[in-house]
């Protein structure tokens, strides 16, 4: 039996309650605030998805990806509405640069509340659209549907392309079997070099000056007062 084989065949024996909870925990923690960037979340749900032996398990897998994955939107979002702007100078507000925070305030304007739909698949602004949406005090009924479409279609996509991924292991083991060893070196090699640039750009954006927090800001707030007060009712598409 190949190795990958192996591993889904041990994840596919464990207790389902306990897969759905790992499950349930990856999704939140991806579109959470300020941990959706740092927690593998995507992984795990294709590797999940891969070791699922039945289509009802396969169905149970998406539906709680789907759920945790919007339980993650609604706690950024409540933190918005509870802090407002206060919530960018908080130590996980202040670990996100103001670039990306900027990132979701355009589009919450541009597309009001499904921009927490449309950003789902865009690196970090996912995780700051839904509390960006708090801080502008888009209204709940809003942002429901809009969170539960996105983070469906985020379950949709991990799942199942695991799923996919796992009925054709054999196949795959086949054709890079020979050539396993080298392959991962490269892979790691290539994600060393990726996060290095990664850090290296975000210590850049950091440090410096950020023009768009203030226009950001300004525009939630029609022209007038500080990042601190809240934005007024019109100041964002719902």
């Amino acid at each position: 039996m190949s190795w990958i084989a192996g591993v889904l065949d041990t994840l596919s024996e464990l207790p389902m309650p306990a897969v759905l909870l790992a499950a349930a925990a990856f999704g939140t923690a991806e579109s959470g605030l300020g941990v959706g960037f740092v927690v593998p979340g995507e992984t795990v749900v294709l590797v999940l998805g891969a070791a699922m032996d039945s289509p009802a398990a396969l169905v149970s897998l998406f539906l709680v990806v789907g759920v945790a994955n919007s339980a993650g939107d609604h706690i950024g979002y409540l933190l918005g509405r509870r802090y407002g702007h206060r919530l960018r100078n908080t130590y996980p507000g202040r670990r996100i640069s103001a670039a990306n925070w900027d990132r979701a305030m355009v589009a919450l304007q541009r597309y009001g509340a499904w921009a927490v739909f449309l950003t789902r698949l865009l690196p970090i602004v996912r995780t700051l659209t839904p509390a960006t949406a708090g801080m502008a005090k888009v209204p709940y009924p809003h942002f429901l549907p809009a969170s539960l479409a996105g983070a469906y279609m985020w379950s949709a996509l991990y799942v199942f392309a695991g799923a996919l991924a796992g009925a054709s292991v054999e196949r795959i083991e086949t054709v890079i079997g020979n050539t396993g060893t080298a392959i991962l070196v490269v892979l790691v090699v290539l994600a060393l070099v990726v996060f290095a640039l990664r850090s290296r750009r975000a210590r850049a954006v950091e440090s410096s000056p950020a023009p768009l927090v203030q226009q950001s800001a300004a525009l939630t707030h029609g022209g007038e007062g500080s990042p601190d007060s809240e934005p007024p009712a019109g100041g964002v598409r719902d």
